[in-house]
């Protein structure tokens, strides 16, 4: 554990949402499986995947992020995976696969409950999340830890313009502030480019389009798990 001062004053400690309280990337993982499943008439399963990510990487400048961007991805992949001839008993195969993902099971992780109770005492919370703006809105009153925080925040992007808007809402400086995140790219990097602290807890399963290199940084803590975060601040 890193030295403790680092954090003497800090005021608002901020939670990402998917893959860190609760569990998400993994009903896109089974709609993806579903998918390839479904292609295997026309292509190997490896390349109906390759090209599902190839397609929604290239649509998310434009579309955002969210399942609405998903569906599209897996229509398109499957139009230019037939070469342009898909059957149309495919295209409504995809989307069916698709819209299964818009309302998933909602599953907090273990533990996840707990820091948000003591924090919850000690500091102002913030809930800072990416995507499409009424899936995330689903999940979070779906999953019963809205109460806790003070403002809930659904980013188009999570990057250095949208944490320093973030911090002015807030009315905190860089050294105030702390994000609590399983993606390097998402929550670790851009708030650390700020001044800013992160505890990053990696997910079992990250996103192809979140994957970026790590680097080691004076103001990164990282954690097995959600549940050592209060050791961190020196809270039993």
């Amino acid at each position: 554990m890193p030295n403790n001062n680092l954090y003497r004053n800090l005021k608002v400690i901020a939670f990402d949402a998917d893959d860190t309280l609760w569990h998400n990337e993994i009903n896109f993982r089974n709609a993806e499986r579903e998918f390839a499943q479904a292609m295997l008439p026309f292509c190997s399963e490896e390349r109906a995947v390759a090209h599902l990510m190839e397609v929604e990487g290239r649509n998310i400048p434009l579309l955002g992020y969210g399942t609405k961007t998903f569906i599209i991805a897996l229509v398109e992949a499957a139009i230019e995976l037939c070469g342009g001839k898909a059957p149309n008993e495919l295209i409504v195969k995809a989307m069916e696969i698709g819209k299964k993902s818009v309302r998933p099971q909602m599953k907090l992780y273990e533990h996840a409950e707990q820091p948000l109770a003591h924090f919850y005492k000690t500091h102002k919370l913030v809930l800072a999340t990416k995507g499409d703006l009424k899936d995330q809105q689903y999940k979070i009153e779906r999953s019963g830890l809205a109460g806790y925080f003070s403002h809930i925040e659904i980013m188009s992007e999570k990057d250095v313009p949208t944490y320093k808007a973030l911090l002015d809402k807030c009315n905190v400086e860089p050294e105030e502030f702390i994000m609590v995140g399983n993606s390097f790219k998402s929550d670790i990097k851009p708030v650390l480019e700020i001044g800013a602290s992160a505890v990053y807890i990696p997910s079992e399963i990250i996103w192809t389009h979140e994957v970026v290199e790590e680097f080691d940084h004076p103001n990164l803590v990282k954690l097995d798990s959600i549940n050592q975060l209060p050791a961190l601040f020196n809270y039993t």
